[in-house]
C-alpha cells in the first residue's frame, strides 16, 4: 500500500487519513469538509439555514431576529411576530390607536382624524366634517362638528332622526 498522504504535494488540505489503496481528507471537529477540500466551519448560518442570519457564541449557533419586534420561532430558525399592540407595551399618543405590523407597530390616527403638523410635531386632528360637507345631514337639518365625527339636528320646526327630517 502506498501512503498517499506523505506524498509532495499533499492530497488533503487539512488531515489526511491513509485507507489501504487510497486515502480519505477530514477536518479536525467542529469543521466539515467542503466540495473544494477545503475545512470550514461547521458553525455557520449557511448550516444552521437561520431565517435572517445568527451568532456564533460559545461554540453554539444561535439565530437571530432583526428586529426587536420578532421572536425565534420553536424551530430556532424562523422569526415570529410579537403583536405590540395585544401585549399592552404600546402607549400611543391622544387620538391614536395601535396597529400591529411584521416586526414593529404604527400608531394610527382615529377615525375621524387626520394626521397634520401643527407645532412642530405631528398630532392628530379633528375633521371637520360639517365645513368639508363630508356628512349625511338632510336638507332640513344642520350638521354639528364633534370630536372624530359629526351629528345632525333637524333645523326649527322639522323633526325626526336628525338625518330625515319632517
Amino acid at each position: 500500500d502506498l501512503n498517499e498522504c506523505g506524498l509532495k504535494p499533499r492530497p488533503c488540505k487539512h488531515r489526511c487519513m491513509n485507507t489501504y489503496g487510497s486515502y480519505k481528507c477530514y477536518c479536525l471537529n467542529g469543521y466539515m469538509l467542503m466540495p473544494d477540500g477545503t475545512c470550514s466551519s461547521a458553525l455557520s448560518c449557511s448550516m444552521a439555514n437561520c431565517q435572517y442570519g445568527c451568532d456564533v457564541l460559545k461554540g453554539e449557533v444561535r439565530c437571530r431576529c432583526p428586529s426587536p419586534g420578532l421572536q425565534l420561532g420553536p424551530d430556532g430558525r424562523t422569526c415570529m411576530d410579537i403583536d405590540e399592540c395585544a401585549t399592552g407595551r404600546v402607549i400611543c399618543p391622544r387620538f391614536r390607536h395601535c396597529v400591529n405590523t411584521f416586526g414593529s407597530y404604527i400608531c394610527r390616527c382615529h377615525k375621524g382624524f387626520d394626521l397634520m403638523y401643527i407645532g412642530g410635531k405631528y398630532q392628530c386632528h379633528d375633521i371637520d366634517e360639517c365645513s368639508l360637507g363630508h356628512h349625511r345631514c338632510g336638507s332640513f337639518s344642520r350638521c354639528y362638528n364633534i370630536p372624530g365625527s359629526y351629528k345632525c339636528k333637524c333645523k326649527e320646526g322639522y323633526r325626526d332622526n336628525g338625518t330625515n327630517c319632517i
